[in-house]
């Protein structure tokens, strides 16, 4: 299980990550992009991924990683419920959102 307050502060470890207001949400953006909005009230993330990752990361467990069931779900974006998720699992994902919005100067430190 993964709180809140964690999850803000890994998402927030990453160079030139900020944090601003996203209608409901908090959301955590690389230069502008942003990589993953926190719902505190569900206790749940939602990371943006390109399809292949989003498959990789889907495929652990449906209950615990999950496309978003609409559009935007197409798009690469996906839900990861906190209360389940363990924090390893969430550190992979978050890396991996973060390198897929990331400019290339700030992506290229983690691959």
């Amino acid at each position: 299980m993964v709180t809140n307050q964690q999850f803000r502060n890994l998402a927030l470890s990453f160079p030139e990550t900020i944090e601003r207001p996203h209608f409901e949400k908090a959301s955590f953006r690389a230069v502008k992009k942003i990589f993953a909005t926190l719902d505190e009230k569900n206790n749940r993330a939602c990371l943006k991924f390109n399809e292949v990752d989003q498959d990789v990361f889907s495929s652990y467990d449906h209950r615990i990683i999950y496309p978003v069931p609409n559009k935007w779900g197409k798009q690469g974006w996906t839900f990861v419920e906190l209360s389940l998720v363990e924090a390893a699992l969430l550190i992979d994902a978050l890396t991996v959102a973060f390198c897929t919005v990331a400019p290339k100067r700030l992506a290229e430190q983690y691959q």
